[in-house]
């Protein structure tokens, strides 16, 4: 008897018709809506792969859609193992397994966390083959996927055409990324006496960082050379090497990869050309040997002549944690809070404005001496569904339809943010605020993200984060990385103001982040009911001596879907006065302080408590011994502040707050701490396109601009590479 035919997945939300094509067939897409077909890998193919075994297979190469900006950050996810789990949870079943279902499911970092995307694998196709992205090897499936996954979180296909590569590359590691202006850097060093200064630090300081992150550079503005390059197009710089000329002189040289998989520059570094006569005949035939389709070497020189912008993300480590692009520090100590500017309440405007002083304010304190990175993320306006059509992106764990504008860039806010040291008790707000600050960003830009690099000392510090004009209203995400111990918490104003998420009870709270796993015959050792309770993760958690019991909350959520939950709880431990290790098996024989029992069937469960001062550890776990799954666990603490008047000046006060280290494991397993972020949060993903405002930049500067505070910057072009 022949088996059932197996169903495949249709996905209803994102189908293989023209909704999910196009948005308003504005693009030249448009002229191929009668032509455009869906197929499956394994009717493209006779053998679809989801990954190659040789990296080289897996390149990427642009097909019909404008949007060489993303698949240039796509080529990050192939210099870590770690970010390619990430973005392409492992253990999916593919066209040759027994359990394919037609499906596939994709992480995008939206708004502070990470989003699961499930589509079915019918891609777009033009007489049989893949039309829009693909690998260098067309039965390596990866790229087209994910394109399709980043295109149902846009609402379409078409809505990817034009964008920033710093925002994909965001979405993809949830990190953050740099744009270099390489005509900024040329006009600085020309103003400083020192021609071609700050371009060549930058290429060297691009040799450093070649093996460690992904470097983008783009053509935007019209040239000689843009002719055979391209205009608003991203590519890759795929690889730098420095040779030693036959004339004793540094050559330094870069490898530049086209996403159009075609090798476009005639310079003379191309096969053949006259540049390779200063080198080495054994260097010649090792660099042009290696080169792949689309690639092609160009001299520093060249490089800096050719191209207007560099794009560099930032490394990550394969424990997830960021490294700084001029130290190298690992940045394990991370914090977000939500914010929002609201119109006639804390929208104050940048320090023009006499109502600066309203806008969002949080305390940043820095527990040791620390390189620390601060950004302002700004989330786009959501509308109803009737107006925005398509255009859909995930909330949470539903969809919420998002502005057709926040895809053009049309309701991005010129943002910046700036950073003052204060006394760690007693602030007076107007004097602070009328002194310099020990950081911020150069001007306001139109970008959906800026942010600062500063370093600082130990102490308290006051981060306002704004807009340029008054009034306007947005929502953002400030987030902070640092190498040292930092946190985060915002300053409530008297009128408070709407911030996404879960409302703790009234009051200002600090929260602090951990992340774990349970992991069969590690650290999954069930629940108080088995032996094996022990080996689960242990976090500690320090009450310091205080008036009276400190109020806290904590949560634990396991990361899933909701139909794939376990069952969860946790335990709060005290560790006896006498002291002890840390990670005493026999502490966890006592009663708990604390318990959030039974155990649930639900992503999320809490416990609101008050802790006396002293030791704790918390314990997570779930019913059954040997189940695996990943969490956060996350601390939220009342902060003790009071506030008075002195002289028409706003004073602060700050008593401290819980102090959560680094978690540790008995058994001697490590837990992993990963962040510091705002309470209860419900983040609504989204993406967006940058958009010039040179006009409006313009009238903006001849208005506002006055000493102290410099006009709003545009954004980059957008790139599209069609």
């Amino acid at each position: 008897m022949r088996a059932p035919v197996r169903e495949l997945f249709r996905d209803a939300d994102f189908p293989a018709s023209d909704s999910s094509l196009f948005s308003s067939f504005s693009t030249p897409l448009a002229q191929f809506r009668e032509d455009i077909t869906w197929r499956r890998p394994q009717e493209i193919c006779a053998t679809p792969r989801l990954f190659a075994d040789n990296p080289q297979e897996g390149q990427v190469k642009q097909g019909l859609l404008g949007d060489c900006w993303f698949l240039c950050a796509c080529a990050a996810l192939q210099k870590s193992r770690h970010l390619l789990d990430q973005v392409f949870p492992p253990g999916q079943p593919s066209w040759h397994d027994h359990t394919y279902r037609g499906s596939f499911t994709c992480r995008v970092w939206q708004f502070g966390r990470w989003v699961e995307v499930t589509i079915d694998d019918r891609l777009p196709c033009l007489a049989g083959r893949l039309c829009f992205s693909r690998c260098q090897r067309e039965d390596v499936f990866w790229l087209p996927l994910l394109e399709k996954v980043y295109a149902k979180v846009y609402g379409s296909y078409e809505h990817l055409w034009a964008g920033q590569v710093a925002d994909a590359l965001v979405d993809l590691t949830g990190g953050l990324a740099e744009r270099w202006s390489l005509r900024d850097l040329a006009r600085a060093s020309s103003q400083q006496d020192r021609p071609g200064g700050s371009e060549h630090r930058t290429c060297r300081r691009l040799l450093s960082l070649k093996d460690r992150c992904l470097i983008s550079c783009s053509v935007l503005s019209p040239r000689a050379g843009a002719r055979e390059l391209g205009e608003f197009h991203a590519f890759i710089v795929s690889d730098l090497r420095e040779l030693q000329g036959r004339a004793g002189q540094s050559i330094l040289l870069l490898c530049i990869q086209n996403p159009w998989g075609r090798r476009c520059w005639q310079g003379p570094w191309r096969e053949g050309g006259e540049g390779w006569s200063r080198v080495d005949p054994a260097d010649e035939s090792e660099l042009l040997s290696q080169l792949q389709e689309g690639e092609f070497w160009v001299e520093e020189e060249e490089f800096l002549q050719e191209f207007d912008e560099v794009t560099v993300g930032f490394p990550i480590t394969e424990a997830g944690h960021l490294q700084s692009l001029y130290s190298g520090k690992a940045l394990c100590h991370t914090q977000e809070l939500p914010g929002a500017w609201v119109k006639g309440q804390s929208a104050g405007g940048c320090r023009n404005n006499s109502g600066f002083p309203s806008n969002p304010k949080f305390w940043l304190r820095v527990s040791e001496p620390s390189e620390v990175f601060a950004a302002v993320l700004q989330r786009p306006r959501v509308c109803a569904a009737g107006q925005a059509g398509r255009a859909r992106a995930p909330v949470g764990d539903r969809l919420a339809s998002r502005s057709p504008a926040s895809f053009l860039g049309e309701d991005y806010q010129a943002v910046g943010l700036h950073i003052w040291k204060v006394e760690k008790r007693r602030v007076s707000l107007p004097r602070v605020l009328s002194t310099p600050p020990v950081a911020g960003t150069v001007c306001h830009a139109y970008d959906r993200e800026v942010h600062l690099r500063c370093e600082l000392t130990p102490g308290y510090y006051l981060a306002v984060p704004s807009t340029f004009l008054k009034d306007v209203p947005a929502q953002f995400l400030l987030r902070v990385f640092s190498s040292g111990r930092v946190s985060l918490s915002a300053i409530k104003s008297a009128a408070g103001s709407p911030a996404p998420g879960e409302a703790l009870p009234a009051g200002e709270w600090e929260t602090v982040q951990l992340r774990g796993s349970w992991r069969t015959g590690q650290t999954a050792g069930g629940s108080r009911n088995f032996a094996s309770y022990p080996s689960n993760p242990c976090f500690p958690l320090s009450v310091p001596e205080g008036p009276g019991p400190r109020c806290v909350r904590v949560t634990l959520r396991q990361h899933c879907q909701d139909t794939q939950c376990h069952p969860i709880g946790f335990h709060v431990f005290q560790v006896p006065g006498t002291g002890g290790s840390q990670a005493a098996p026999g502490l966890l024989l006592q009663e708990p302080v604390l318990s959030c029992v039974p155990h649930r069937y639900a992503q999320e469960v809490s416990r609101l408590c008050h802790l006396s001062a002293g030791a704790y550890r918390i314990v997570p776990s779930t019913y059954l011994p040997d189940t695996e799954g990943a969490f956060t666990v996350t601390i939220a603490t009342r902060i003790d502040r009071w506030g008075s008047r002195a002289r028409g000046s706003s004073v602060y006060g700050v008593h401290r707050p819980v102090v959560a280290p680094a978690p540790t494991c008995p058994g001697g397993t490590a837990g992993e701490h990963v962040s510091l972020q705002g309470p209860g949060r419900r983040t609504r993903p989204f993406l967006e396109l940058g958009a010039s405002r040179a006009t409006l930049f313009s009238l903006l500067q001849a208005l506002h601009s006055q000493p102290g505070e410099a006009g709003a910057a545009p954004s980059g072009g957008l790139l599209h590479g069609s």
